[in-house]
């Protein structure tokens, strides 16, 4: 029996066999690993002829393994999680008008309707009081008529404020007013216009393009606050028009054309009171139509009496003869 620490022929050779099988594999190992590198440099390499063809990421890849020492693995998986971050903040963007090429801007089509119990002209003369907005819509905080054409408008959304330079296209008294307005977060264009239903009914018809540019107007622009807002407007001039005592009323009546002033207020006013007199004329004539009718009907009824007289007469004679029988 060998000694305890002695070391046997057998047993240093298996050592020594052990040792090479052990280097051999992690030489393989090894091997295989830079085997598996190489091919993803080749795979960049060859990717990288893709480039003209927009494909930066395998660019940006092949300068992170060749010029930073970063693994093919990793540089590949930052680059692709970048491409993804990028995507996602033109996504957010694209919400707000923002990262997108030019006139991508999204328009908002407003289309409201409303009815007044008051007569045409009574809501036309009273819509043309536009200093007097102020006074019932929410968020117009003051209108200055510079002419008859222009007008600056004072608004407030959420906390800001914001300014607008309103400028009237077209203008026909008692039928439809075409506008135009700038500021510094957004344009619209509109028209509204007055329909008479009944002599006491009048409908308005107001459609507006709005284009936002501010965060707020391009956030409201989502869910269509703008279109909400004019509804509410729409309304509170109802309740202002009906309730309002439109005794001493006296809107604009002049016409404007193409941006210009066709007709002036005094100028329109000789037409109305011309119109008035007119359609009192044609009143009192069928008045007098009617009185002449109604002496004729009168006249017709004054012979029916000479009728019931015969008529008596002949009872009278029929009475006699059963009388003798």
């Amino acid at each position: 029996m060998a000694k305890e620490g002695d070391t046997s022929p057998d047993k240093a050779s298996g050592l020594d066999m052990l040792k090479e099988q052990l280097a051999g594999f992690a030489e393989a190992q090894g091997q295989r690993l830079v085997d598996k590198a190489g091919e993803k440099i080749s795979d960049l390499a060859q990717g990288l002829g893709d480039v003209g063809e927009g494909n930066s990421t395998l660019l940006n890849v092949g300068k992170r393994v060749l010029g930073g020492g970063e693994s093919p693995v990793k540089a590949f998986l930052s680059e692709k999680a970048g491409d993804l971050k990028d995507k996602a903040v033109d996504t957010v963007k694209g919400f707000f008008g923002g990262g997108g090429k030019a006139g991508d801007t999204k328009v908002t089509n407003i289309v409201e309707v409303i009815d007044i119990g008051m007569p045409l002209r009574t809501v036309y003369d009273r819509w043309t009081q536009l200093e007097e907005f102020s006074s019932f819509t929410k968020g117009v905080k003051s209108v200055t008529q510079s002419d008859e054409i222009e007008s600056d408008w004072k608004l407030k959304v959420a906390f800001s404020n914001r300014s607008w330079k309103a400028t009237v296209q077209e203008q026909i008294p008692d039928e439809r007013i075409v506008w135009n307005s700038e500021g510094g977060k957004g344009t619209t264009r509109g028209a509204i216009s007055f329909h008479e239903l009944t002599p006491e009914l009048t409908r308005i018809v107001a459609v507006v393009e709005y284009y936002p540019s501010g965060f707020f107007e391009k956030t409201g622009n989502i869910w269509r606050a703008q279109g909400r807002r004019l509804r509410l407007d729409l309304k509170h001039f109802q309740r202002y028009a009906t309730l309002t005592d439109n005794e001493d009323l006296e809107g604009w009546r002049g016409e404007i054309r193409d941006g210009e002033v066709v007709r002036t207020h005094e100028e329109g006013l000789e037409d109305d009171e011309d119109q008035d007199e007119g359609d009192e004329e044609d009143q009192e004539a069928e008045d007098q139509d009617e009185e002449d009718e109604d002496e004729e009907v009168s006249e017709d009824l004054e012979d029916e009496p000479e009728e019931d007289d015969e008529d008596a007469e002949y009872e009278e004679e029929d009475e006699g003869g059963e009388e003798e029988e």
